[in-house]
């Protein structure tokens, strides 16, 4: 059979600095596709055409696509995959890569994603479902903390409160219920080595990509609230028996249980895992890229990421043969925020990039516009991206963190400690 020819022209569907990873990584491909974007951001804007699309305008991204013949889609975040654009796509004639609606709800609803868990015998932590604030307090009473508190419904990475006592447990139930008017998930708090899993699945075919560690709350050494993500990097420790280990009781049997439910999965499997002292335990699944997760793997990736997604978009991916073993070397992200996030936070500020960075390292915009005048100004909450390579973690950390220093706005703020717990003890991480 032979291969399909690789398209000329991708339109990337997201605005965030996973979406600038993307863009940058598609655009190397040998192939020199012609790079779309909708609705893109300000860094991105630097490197393609972007389209004031909104993400929940499936017929508008769809009518996009149309009219720029876009001969692939590659859709990054996971509200516009829930509302179905990959299959309004699909319908329309489209090569996709990610998922559809079916396919999205593992992300779109825990409580889906737990009951499958829990019905194909993949590990996972224990956990009860509560629908109002009495029954979660009496659950929450009855057993230990630290416990975790999630919603059920997509909450841009913040929908999960870990617990440290039950009054905390309680005000987190009660406001995550009047938040959603769904259910919520009380789970038992894992221990352990953290790990972000990306899977590229096509059916019951998957290429693991480099393992990624992410340090989800918003200060140092773990402190503070839950976020979408405050840097990561890659490749994260795990060792080979460890990997093996996850392929067989995680990853395996994941694609597997997917595909028995009836779910076509063309897209990204984001399995973010716990290595506990009896194994790795699934935390979540998510059905798209991660951010930033994906900012420091794919620099390490030794294949054309282009041809990964294009066959896995066809079901060809088994035809593929991606080396597992990453690049040499390390990555570091650190995430540049707007200070108060993941809660309130300033718009409009002004920001000033360096105009040399150290060798290896380039800013990714997430969260950026363009004012009036053509400055650069914050835009979001995880505003800018700075990604590095190095020979090694140290050196990677430190021209990121160089960089970072150099970065001129008031209201940065950002975690000093991406991977610094691996430095200072190799053979233990945790983060929470």
């Amino acid at each position: 059979m032979s291969e399909p020819a690789l398209p000329r022209s991708v339109l990337i569907v997201g605005s965030g600095g996973r979406e600038h990873a993307l863009a940058r990584a598609l655009a190397a491909s040998p192939a020199r596709p012609r790079i779309l974007c909708a609705p893109g951001n300000a860094g991105i804007a630097d490197l393609a055409p972007c389209f004031p699309v909104a993400l929940d305008d499936v017929p508008g991204l769809v009518e996009l696509a149309r009219a720029q013949r876009a001969e692939f889609v590659v859709v990054g975040p996971e509200a516009p995959l829930a509302l179905g654009l990959a299959d309004a796509l699909r319908r329309e004639g489209f090569a996709v890569f990610g998922p559809g609606a079916d396919g999205a709800r593992l992300e779109a609803s825990k409580i889906f994603t737990k009951e499958l868990l829990l019905k194909h015998g993949i590990p996972t932590a224990k956990a009860a479902f509560c629908a109002d604030p009495a029954e979660a307090a009496a659950r929450i009473d009855a057993g230990p903390v630290p416990i975790v508190v999630k919603a059920d419904g997509l909450a841009a990475g913040k929908g999960v409160v870990v617990a440290a006592t039950r009054d905390e447990a309680k005000a987190a139930a009660a406001a995550l219920l009047a938040g959603s008017g769904k259910r919520i998930l009380l789970e038992e708090c894992l221990s352990g080595v953290e790990a972000s899993i990306l899977v590229i699945v096509s059916g019951r075919d998957y290429v693991i990509l480099p393992p990624a560690q992410d340090h989800k709350r918003a200060g140092d050494g773990d402190t503070g609230p839950n976020t979408g993500g405050m840097g990561t990097f890659c490749p994260a420790p795990l060792g080979d028996a460890a990997l093996a280990e996850i392929e067989r009781s995680i990853v395996r049997p994941s694609v597997e249980a997917i595909a028995a439910e009836g779910i076509d999965f063309r897209g990204v499997l984001f399995i973010g895992l716990m290595l506990t002292a009896a194994g790795p335990s699934v935390l979540e699944y998510n059905a798209r890229f991660g951010d930033p997760e994906t900012q420091s793997v794919l620099p390490l990736l030794p294949y054309d990421l282009l041809a990964l997604l294009w066959a896995a978009a066809h079901r060809r991916l088994s035809e593929v043969k991606a080396d597992r073993t990453p690049a040499a070397g390390a990555v570091v992200c650190v995430v540049l925020a707007a200070q108060g996030y993941p809660g309130g936070y300033a718009k409009g500020e002004p920001i000033g990039l360096p105009e040399a960075l150290p060798p290896h390292t380039y800013i990714l915009h997430a969260g950026t516009a363009r004012n009036g005048r053509g400055g650069l100004v914050s835009q979001g909450g995880r505003v800018l991206n700075v990604v590095a390579l190095g020979r090694d973690l140290a050196e990677a950390r430190a021209r990121a963190y160089q960089a970072c220093e150099d970065v001129s706005w008031t209201g940065k703020y950002y975690r000093h400690d991406i991977g610094a717990s691996l430095l200072a003890n190799p053979t233990v991480t945790r983060h929470g």
